[in-house]
């Protein structure tokens, strides 16, 4: 299912941010090893997958000089973190060898109204696949013990993994057998697809507490805590700080005059409103380059999440 296990490090030993987003996209595990549908690498049937320091060369010389990826993503229309992952793996599949991005959110129409987006289209030497991508950050329960994929909430309390789930199979997957998405496959030479979801991101454990992985997990999946604002309590000297939510992918690397001091975080907590949203920290360890490095991350959330008060518009 992983065919880049060997380089799953490699994020870390890049520097410029959005080659180390791009690497993260590329190399993590994904969330679940037996969701409750079909899943594939977008990659699998690249000549990446046969050689993986193919790739590897390729993001480090990205690294080198990152003007290519930086100027595909200058023309995305959004910021939202679910549309940047997407861009992240179109950039990748339309430079990876033996693949052929056929299309990407490919509108699906029916009498006048769009019934949906088909994320990618592509071909490799496997076949012709539709891929839905998302990632996710889940938050497991304190009082339930985890398995159900629906107690798995997303930190604004909007999204459940189980609810995810049940809409990428039921409905976005399908979506291209159906006979309402056959002429927009004609229009790029496409007959027939096979349908497969790629889900990235990590889960987050209750901190205290204790949660089992939900049903189908992979047991490589990235994982992190979460915890309420009135338990929070951490070693004095440790570094910790805030993550704007566009750096939520790879994990953190902070140069030397951005990192937070102990009083500053210090200080940003006491002024944190007490029904403020959750908010994800990461802990840093200064690096032997110099940078700092994250160590762990941990959603911070309200003593009444999720069950938070309504805000006025």
């Amino acid at each position: 299912m992983m065919p880049f296990t060997e380089l799953c490090e490699l994020p870390r030993l890049l520097r410029r941010p959005a080659v180390r987003d791009l690497a993260w996209a590329l190399l993590s595990p994904a969330l679940l090893s037996a969701p409750p549908c079909p899943q594939r690498h977008p990659l699998a049937g690249s000549a990446w997958a046969a050689d993986p320091q193919r790739l590897e060369g390729w993001l480090r010389a990205l690294d080198a000089d990152d003007q290519p990826l930086r100027d595909w993503l200058a023309k995305l229309t959004s910021r939202r973190l679910g549309l940047y992952y997407e861009g992240l793996w179109q950039f990748a599949l339309t430079h990876a060898p033996g693949v052929e991005l056929l299309a990407s959110n490919l509108a699906i129409r029916a009498n006048g109204r769009t019934l949906g987006e088909l994320d990618i289209l592509m071909r490799d030497a496997q076949g012709t696949h539709h891929l839905e991508l998302a990632i996710k950050l889940y938050l497991g329960p304190t009082e339930e013990n985890g398995r159900d994929p629906a107690h798995w909430l997303g930190p604004g309390c909007h999204d459940r993994l189980g609810t995810k789930l049940a809409h990428v199979a039921g409905h976005q997957l399908p979506m291209s057998a159906d006979a309402q998405s056959r002429a927009a496959l004609a229009a790029v030479g496409v007959e027939q697809v096979r349908a497969h979801l790629w889900l990235g991101g990590y889960l987050f454990y209750p901190w205290p507490g204790h949660a089992e992985p939900p049903q189908g997990a992979n047991p490589r999946h990235l994982r992190g805590r979460w915890v309420r604002r009135s338990a929070w309590g951490v070693v004095r000297e440790e570094r910790w700080q805030p993550l704007a939510r566009h750096a939520w992918l790879a994990p953190a690397r902070v140069e030397p005059g951005e990192c937070w001091t102990v009083q500053q975080f210090g200080n940003w907590l006491e002024q944190r409103d007490e029904h403020a949203p959750a908010q994800l920290l990461v802990r840093l360890e200064h690096h032997a380059d110099g940078a700092w490095q994250e160590a762990e991350r941990v959603f911070l959330v309200a003593d009444s999440w999720p069950h938070l008060p309504q805000r006025l518009p």
